[in-house]
């Protein structure tokens, strides 16, 4: 056998512009992938590459696929944030996974360092408003037009250099949500220039270090898990961070 038709495995990179792009797990239904901080999930305005386009220019040419290659998108991360993503393979997994991720049935858990330390266990739940002009977030009253509500658990992992390391647990899925309810809860991202203290081309603390979802076809969960980079203030935290 051809050695580039044989399945994708955990593992693999591809070069995709100044990104590199790690395989964690595929099989025919379902791709996830490691998203580059910094990288767009899919094509805007700014015409820069974007995860979805690349993996699907990936799948054409490692699998030798003829025509248009399928590649559902399912759900985004923010352009600054890294970690597992998953897309769907096959339409019948796109409409499962949607409703998946719509329902809030997705285990999502993120690793984060914010500024203070922080002792105990933060049930965070804020009605959250987006300024669809700015792409700002902020907490407003339940009864603002637009207010969304907003849940998560953040538990407090491990301190260092005045800094904690959470382990965050979404209950919803807003936009910038575990941005601004760690800020509103006073603590506020390392390197999260826009809700932060962060500076101009300074590296946020955020990356989505696990998610769960139920087998479209199989559906039996399955669990795939990435860690960031250690660089930054995520070198604070080298012995608490898995391989």
């Amino acid at each position: 056998m051809d050695a580039h038709s044989e399945p994708i495995s955990a593992g693999e990179r591809f070069q995709a512009g100044r990104y590199s792009i790690r395989m964690l797990y595929a099989d025919n239904h379902l791709l996830f992938v490691e998203k580059p901080a910094n990288m767009l999930v899919q094509a805007d305005g700014s015409k820069d590459l974007d995860l979805l386009t690349a993996c699907k220019g990936y799948i054409k040419v490692r699998l030798q696929k003829p025509g248009e290659v399928y590649l559902g998108l399912v759900h985004r991360l923010d352009r600054p944030v890294g970690g597992v993503m998953v897309f769907a393979r096959t339409s019948k997994a796109a409409s499962r996974l949607s409703e998946a991720f719509r329902t809030h049935e997705v285990d999502k858990c993120y690793y984060a360092v914010a500024q203070g330390e922080c002792k105990e266990e933060l049930r965070l739940e804020n009605w959250l408003w987006k300024d669809e002009r700015t792409g700002m977030v902020r907490v407003v009253p339940q009864s603002a037009p637009g207010a969304k509500n907003a849940r998560l658990r953040a538990m407090p992992i491990a301190h260092a250099q005045g800094c904690t390391l959470f382990a965050v647990q979404l209950e919803t899925g807003r936009a910038h949500q575990i941005r601004v309810q760690l800020m509103h809860a006073g603590f506020p991202l390392r390197g999260d220039a826009r809700y932060g203290s962060g500076k101009s081309g300074e590296q946020i603390c955020l990356w989505a270090h696990a998610l769960t979802v139920l087998h479209p076809t199989r559906k039996g969960p399955i669990s795939v898990y990435s860690n960031p980079p250690l660089v930054g203030a995520w070198r604070f935290f080298v012995q608490n961070i898995a391989d």
